[in-house]
């Protein structure tokens, strides 16, 4: 495997995202690749080099993208097979004059319990849209509900990417915070007790809530808000 372009520590954190994402440990994650646990946890911690065959049991096993895996663009549990043969549709959140930039899934982000990952596949793509500066791994997708008001208006759409590190956290920004029963669209804010966080919604009508950090399955950062008024 080709290690010029390759960053062996950020492939490192993209295999541990994947741990917490399917929130197995680091034995576990080994177990399910058939891999020795002590042999990962070398690779991991670069002592000892990344192989071309720990890519390659991951991608089978695991079912994620490899392009992602290996440079953290496309998206975990993309589609590639069937990527080439999406058509952009007319929409005024689409770039229809070419298929590349962030891709918008026709996803609301705060209906339903599952991993996110899991749904951003190929065919839930409804068009794309270049915006400077977002990271190579963010997706656009939908938020319903007034609790964010008026920072993020009902029916928008936000740019959000995977968190990595659950214990690196911009206090005050607004995140896709996905819990064992819903997911949320909220404020992270700190409360005196490490163990807990506070999820507080712009939107004065909504009370905050107070939830312990260890009841955080995964993190999306809002890159950006995309406040779309359709006229007619």
């Amino acid at each position: 495997m080709p290690q010029t372009d390759i960053d062996p520590q950020a492939v490192a954190e993209r295999i541990r995202f994947l741990m917490r994402q399917q929130r197995l440990t680091q034995a576990e994650f080994a177990r399910r690749i058939g891999l020795d646990a002590a042999n990962l946890s070398k690779q991991l911690n670069g002592r000892l080099p990344m192989t071309k065959g720990l890519i390659n049991r991951i991608t089978a096993d695991i079912g994620v993208s490899k392009r992602w895996l290996l440079t953290g663009h496309d998206l975990p549990f993309a589609k590639p097979e069937t990527a080439a043969h999406i058509s952009v549709p007319d929409t005024a959140v689409a770039e229809t004059s070419s298929a590349t930039g962030t891709p918008i899934y026709d996803i609301d982000v705060t209906a339903g319990c599952t991993e996110l990952s899991r749904e951003f596949t190929s065919d839930r793509i409804i068009g794309a849209m270049t915006i400077p500066s977002l990271s190579p791994s963010a997706v656009i997708v939908k938020v319903n509900g007034d609790s964010m008001e008026p920072e993020i208006l009902n029916g928008s759409y936000i740019a959000i990417r995977p968190v990595t590190d659950l214990e690196c956290i911009f206090w005050g920004q607004i995140y896709v915070v996905v819990l064992e029963d819903f997911r949320l669209v909220k404020h992270l804010r700190r409360l005196p007790d490490p163990e807990k966080v506070c999820l507080h919604s712009a939107n004065p009508l909504y009370d905050d809530m107070e939830i312990s950090r260890d009841k955080i399955r995964n993190l999306y950062l809002v890159e950006a808000i995309l406040n779309i008024k359709i006229q007619c």
